[in-house]
């Protein structure tokens, strides 16, 4: 077994192959070629255990997660939790993976796979409202999948915007990084807004024609109580699109709208159908990705993960 940590998982993949392979697991999606149980989501006080089990391409995976949001003022992670893959065929176990980081690399690359497909390539711009590890992680794949000059950054934490320009300046050092002074600023300016908070209200303004000719992604919005979005994006928009069906029952996002009837059923579709050809958009228009997770992602960055830190000596070993 190897125990792989966040410095030894960042020596094993690069960004760009972490994409791919997400672009790979959402079209996998549409085949229905996988076995994937609905996640164990139990609440206790404000914080949520998710447990997201997973089997495909000959291998079965475990995340087990933690989202703590209180720990922002702790100083500690958000998200904590570990991965186990195991091999499908004997049971044994190759990998336990720090799964914070995990997820937090499989879920920037959801967010560059929606630019990769729905946006025109001269977008330069992107906004963040959320600058916690999600956010940094999307400003951080955006600017691998499109040739970003300027981001924009919004947060009711000035710390937290102090934290991701800092961080981001590191990574990034050829890209403008603004902070914004509201939320209206912040999508004036940007050509892809992307929100990544735990708010139970949307967190941009109910402008229609703000939106317009924009492409947004959503992040955060993880239950059904919690929203980011307002009215205005959904009559903006011809189509939404999600990562998997899931987000009929998991995301605030989609379910207020579909009970106010702000869009209608047949106006949602999964990513994937978009990928592989069997719909198309209009990329210059205002496009729309909801994106709520699934254990597919993360097993198919663990494979990439372990298959690449196995091959290049990286990780501890231990018998188990």
């Amino acid at each position: 077994m190897l125990i792989l940590t966040e410095e030894e998982i960042l020596r094993a993949v690069e960004l760009e192959e972490i994409v791919d392979v997400i672009e790979g697991s959402m079209k996998l999606y549409e085949t229905g070629d996988y076995d994937m149980p609905t996640r164990l989501h139990m609440d206790y006080d404000e914080n949520t255990l998710l447990l997201m089990p997973c089997s495909a391409e000959k291998r079965v995976g475990t995340k087990l997660l933690t989202l703590t949001p209180d720990n922002e003022e702790r100083n500690l992670p958000v998200i904590q939790g570990c991965f186990v893959l195991n091999d499908a065929e004997t049971g044994e176990i190759l990998a336990l993976i720090e799964a914070s980081s995990l997820t937090a690399l499989r879920t920037g690359a959801v967010g560059g796979v929606s630019i990769r497909h729905m946006t025109p390539e001269e977008v330069n711009s992107v906004g963040i409202i959320g600058a916690g590890v999600q956010g940094l992680h999307q400003a951080i794949y955006a600017s691998e999948i499109r040739d970003i000059k300027d981001i924009y950054v919004f947060d009711i934490d000035p710390k937290q915007v102090t934290d991701f320009t800092d961080e981001l300046s590191k990574r990034k050092p050829n890209i403008n990084i603004h902070t914004a002074g509201s939320n209206e600023e912040l999508l004036h300016k940007s050509d892809v807004i992307i929100t990544t908070t735990t708010a139970n209200k949307p967190v941009l303004p109910d402008h229609k024609k703000a939106f317009k000719g924009k492409h947004v992604i959503g992040i955060g919005s993880y239950k059904p109580d919690m929203r980011e979005f307002p009215e205005a994006i959904y009559d903006e928009v011809d189509d939404v699109f999600i990562d998997t069906e899931d987000a009929f029952k998991e995301t605030g996002d989609l379910i207020h709208p579909l009970e106010q009837g702000w869009i209608n059923k047949n106006q949602v579709h999964t990513i994937g159908k978009l990928i592989d050809g069997q719909l198309s958009i209009n990329k210059k228009g205002t496009t729309f990705f909801k994106s709520v997770g699934m254990a597919l992602f993360d097993l198919v960055v663990a494979n990439l993960v372990y298959d690449n830190a196995f091959e290049k000596g990286i990780g501890q070993k231990l018998d188990f």
